[in-house]
């Protein structure tokens, strides 16, 4: 692949995809400029790796801004919004590792008992980000056997230095029962939801009480979880060859435009994009486009 250039200039790049080689883990390497990503939570784990310019990352303990040689570390299901902190956009490497790549890492490495998570959120790291950039550099050159040493180099490294057990969430309350009955019942409606009057009649609440109650549990309003929630569900169906325009009817979108602004809002790169890295010869392609000045 021919590497993308690092000019903010020339506009964005990004590059999302797996390797069938490395399982248990998606690789995103981008720059980004005037990409912003709307809160949104993983079922996996992040770790970013800023290599250039200034990301801000918006936390539930509020906006870290992360410069170069600086991790960012996420744990699962936790909501985050991201921009770039500086003109010139951000740079970096990403790794999302399912859970049961860290379980395994954490069960074999580290003295960890209970779901493993990171107890730190954004951390500078030169090492460990190098170690990032590191297992891109060696998937993207074919070395599978030196990407998957260094993957769990790192992950072992990070686990031992800001690791823990990632704590339950108790229900307490009617509210958050509530919220988790909400996200059911959207789980299994997702491509003909009810509204949220009608939601919080079916659970005998009252519509703002529903929307405080889902947020306080889940990180996110119900109409965004459930984007988010569309978004992960045609990830599925394109990694398993479904055309673009037929995901996005079945998840519950418009048309494949409209799948395509949230999954280029929330993935970082357009759902074809996202497809042709993971089907067999897709061949390996930087997704660019040119960056305009803001209006």
């Amino acid at each position: 692949m021919e590497p993308p250039s690092t000019d903010a200039s020339v506009g964005e790049w990004a590059r999302h995809w797996q390797d069938a080689r490395l399982p248990g883990i998606d690789l995103l390497r981008a720059h980004y400029v005037r990409q912003t990503f709307p809160r949104h939570a993983h079922e996996g784990y992040t770790l970013g790796a800023v290599t250039g310019g200034v990301e801000e990352v918006g936390l539930p303990g509020g906006v870290e801004r992360v410069g170069g040689g600086g991790l960012v570390m996420i744990n699962p299901e936790v909501a985050h919004t991201a921009r770039a902190g500086a003109p010139q956009g951000w740079t970096y490497a990403t790794l999302y590792p399912t859970t049961g790549l860290v379980d395994e890492i954490a069960a074999e490495t580290t003295t960890l008992r209970g779901t493993p998570a990171f107890t730190e959120q954004t951390v500078v790291d030169p090492r460990s980000c190098r170690l990032v950039d590191a297992v891109h550099q060696a998937i993207e050159a074919g070395n599978a056997l030196a990407a998957d040493s260094l993957l769990r180099t790192v992950l072992a490294l990070l686990l031992n230095r800001h690791g823990g057990v990632l704590p339950t969430r108790p229900i307490r309350s009617a509210g958050a029962l509530r919220a988790d009955a909400a996200r059911r019942i959207l789980t299994e409606r997702l491509a003909d939801p009810p509204t949220l009057a009608e939601l919080a009649e079916e659970l005998g609440t009252s519509p703002f009480a529903l929307s405080r109650a889902f947020r306080d549990r889940h990180g996110q309003p119900p109409h965004g979880w459930l984007t988010d929630a569309r978004v992960r569900r045609a990830r599925r169906l394109l990694e398993a060859g479904t055309p673009p325009a037929e995901a996005a009817t079945a998840v519950g979108f418009t048309d494949q435009a409209h799948l395509g602004r949230h999954f280029r809002r929330i993935v970082g790169v357009p759902p074809g994009a996202y497809q042709r890295e993971r089907l067999p010869h897709g061949g390996a392609r930087t997704y660019k486009t040119r960056t305009t000045p803001a209006p």
